[in-house]
């Protein structure tokens, strides 16, 4: 058996045992070591996506960890290599697949969302979603690489070039690493943020962090861009202001990269898209290359995730997490510590 931490109603969670699937063909057993909570993490948590969560279901997918053992077939892969999952499973066959899109599958198996995740002691997943980390990398950091992965795909979809001046609304875990990554492209960055411990972090970091509530936002960039505006504007605050703010900062041709989930539909002004004819552009999930540069960005220090994370709890302590992160303000990244033998898990 192994302890697991389970969703098991709207504002529920719960650790209970459960029992490890042995890996099939194709497939290997992990032991996770150090899970994070995410954003869609807490939308499950709230019961936001019931409708494709089937309670009680394990959850989490920014993961580390080790092979514990490895079904018939798989090749390349052997006990205690450390590695990380890309968790997606797609179908290979639909028309986005057919045309190259596979990480936006129409039928795409979210694996910690459609299918059971990485919180738990053991965990069987398909082989072809590894990612091999170097040894040299921590495990606790290699927890940010799923976040991380996030971050390259936005920047790559924005298509940032050096010199650019790039706006991101929302200094959160992924804001944050966006802010990064556009920087190792030779952006200039500035993020916007309400919580003042999260613009510290940024600061911290080495990054410029402006506040919405305290400040004139759009004043500040036609200053800092002599009236031209940014060139490219990433929303990730999820929120209608976080919307405005980087619809407004943007100049003539400017790319809105919308990489927040958005509950509900939001007013945009079109005619400044009209105006200074700009470009909206949809960021979701990764591809392997993105997960590939991601391992590269963390492993030399680009990321500094040790910066980024907040607090480590053990497995027992998940649901309380959970409850500490609704704040949101006070903490960027807790991870979920997944390896103390203690609490029963087996091969």
């Amino acid at each position: 058996m192994t302890l697991a931490v389970r969703y098991t109603a709207a504002r529920t969670l719960d650790t209970a045992q459960v029992e490890p699937s042995e890996p099939g063909p194709g497939e290997v057993l992990l032991a996770p070591a150090f899970v994070g909570i995410c954003g869609t993490d807490l939308h499950i948590f709230h019961g936001d996506m019931d409708a494709r969560v089937a309670a009680p279901a394990v959850i989490g997918h920014e993961m580390s960890g080790r092979i514990v053992q490895v079904g018939a077939g798989v090749e390349g892969w052997q006990p205690g290599d450390a590695v990380t999952v890309m968790p997606l499973r797609w179908d290979g066959t639909c028309p986005a697949c057919r045309a190259g899109h596979q990480h936006v599958c129409q039928n795409l198996d979210f694996i910690g969302i459609d299918s059971p995740g990485a919180m738990q002691q053991r965990w069987t997943v398909p082989a072809a979603t590894l990612i091999r980390l170097p040894e040299s990398l921590a495990l606790d950091h290699a927890a940010l690489l799923e976040p991380t992965a996030v971050a390259v795909h936005d920047v790559g979809r924005a298509g940032v070039r050096a010199g650019e001046r790039v706006v991101v609304v929302g200094g959160g875990p992924v804001g944050v690493l966006i802010a990064l990554v556009a920087r190792a492209a030779g952006a200039d960055v500035r993020v916007v943020e309400l919580s003042a411990h999260r613009r510290r972090i940024a600061e911290e970091l080495g990054l410029t962090a402006w506040s919405p509530a305290d400040e004139d936002v759009p004043a500040l960039v036609r200053e800092w861009t002599g009236d031209a505006g940014a060139e490219v504007a990433f929303e990730v605050s999820g929120a209608a202001g976080g919307v405005d703010t980087a619809v407004e900062v943007l100049g003539v041709r400017g790319r809105l990269c919308l990489v927040a989930i958005h509950a509900r539909p939001r007013e945009v002004n079109l005619h400044r898209f009209f105006w200074r004819e700009l470009t909206l552009v949809g960021a979701r999930l990764y591809d392997r290359g993105d997960f590939e540069r991601a391992v590269t960005l963390v492993a030399d220090g680009t990321i500094p995730a040790e910066r980024l994370i907040s607090k480590v709890v053990p497995l027992t302590e998940a649901p309380a997490a959970f409850e500490a992160l609704e704040g949101g303000g006070d903490v960027m990244k807790i991870l979920v510590d997944c390896t103390d033998d203690s609490q029963g898990a087996s091969a």
